[in-house]
């Protein structure tokens, strides 16, 4: 029997053996990455610059773009870099630090969208205390709990799953390091500790979840008294793009961490994790651009304005 700590490195999952589809895989892959960076990219800027956008609605979005370009960014260049040099192999520590920064990035993401969703409560059925319960220092607040309740599950994930002893070999059977197909390297009693914290985990996610669902069950019954049509709409617009993405975040992750053994097979698994690492990050930009008229008016003056510093 082997140990984790007898490994120099761990070995992903390949997507094709062949040299023209390995090309193809990267091509493909650096596609949906500079998609990532320019849609995600253009939104920070735009908000940035833009001070009619210095909101509590687009300071939480800046924050979810800044997270997903860090999660895109944690698994699609490594297997991009792989199939450019045709190898499977990600050093022992590299494989640690990537599972840390998955970890972080999934779980503030997460935490930032249910914040997101309290921020659409307020606004629409608390109104008048808007102002006082989303001030600058609350949503920072805000802000920074999801990004710590992020890091400290990815300690206590990291340590434990770095810690269990590997009797299954090195082979990870993913394109990334994904704690669940760590665990199944593991001894076949070794893996309880991790999986009490996954239970934990699971618990407060779903915790938050549900908080997600009584916002929204709320929201949608306030807009529903609302008499005009106008008003209906600009409310309906100002959820859809947030209930959009956490329907994608929500139901990638529940199936790529709940799905039964009986479902899994590497194929699907690769599968899933491509839905629920790499393309919410690729689209939310597109989702959140669609319906919002003062973003879409912010990202059309900044194109205008670099189009003319390269004239």
């Amino acid at each position: 029997m082997s140990n984790s700590s007898s490994f120099s490195k761990f070995l992903l999952l390949a997507f094709v053996d062949t040299r023209e589809l390995q090309l193809l895989h990267f091509s493909l892959f650096l596609g949906i990455y500079l998609a990532a960076l320019l849609g995600n990219g253009l939104i920070i800027t735009a908000i940035a610059c833009d001070h009619r956008l210095h909101t509590p609605m687009y300071f939480f979005l800046l924050n979810l773009s800044i997270l997903d370009l860090g999660s895109i960014s944690t698994t699609v260049p490594k297997s991009m870099a792989n199939s450019l040099r045709d190898t499977r192999a990600i050093s022992y520590l590299g494989c640690a630090v990537q599972v840390f920064l998955v970890v972080v990035l999934f779980i503030a993401e997460y935490s930032l969208l249910t914040v997101m969703a309290y921020d659409r409560y307020v606004a629409i059925c608390r109104p008048l205390h808007y102002g006082t319960l989303m001030g600058s220092r609350a949503c920072v607040r805000m802000a920074a709990a999801a990004w710590g309740s992020g890091f400290l599950y990815a300690v206590l994930h990291t340590a434990n799953t770095f810690s269990i002893p590997l009797c299954q070999g090195n082979t990870v059977q993913q394109f990334f390091c994904e704690i669940p197909q760590i665990l199944k390297l593991s001894c076949s009693d070794s893996y309880l500790r991790e999986a009490a914290v996954s239970v934990v985990t699971a618990c407060l996610m779903f915790g938050c979840f549900v908080f997600i669902v009584l916002s929204y069950v709320q929201i949608f019954t306030a807009v529903l008294r609302i008499p005009s049509e106008q008003g209906r709409h600009k409310a309906f617009s100002m959820c859809l793009p947030h209930l959009a993405v956490v329907s994608l975040f929500v139901s990638t992750g529940i199936f790529a961490y709940l799905k039964p053994p009986s479902l899994s097979s590497p194929a699907l698994d690769l599968v899933v994790a491509v839905l629920y690492s790499v393309v919410p990050p690729a689209v939310n930009p597109l989702i959140y651009s669609m319906r919002n008229k003062e973003l879409k008016e912010a990202l059309r003056k900044l194109v205008q304005w670099v189009q003319c510093q390269h004239q």
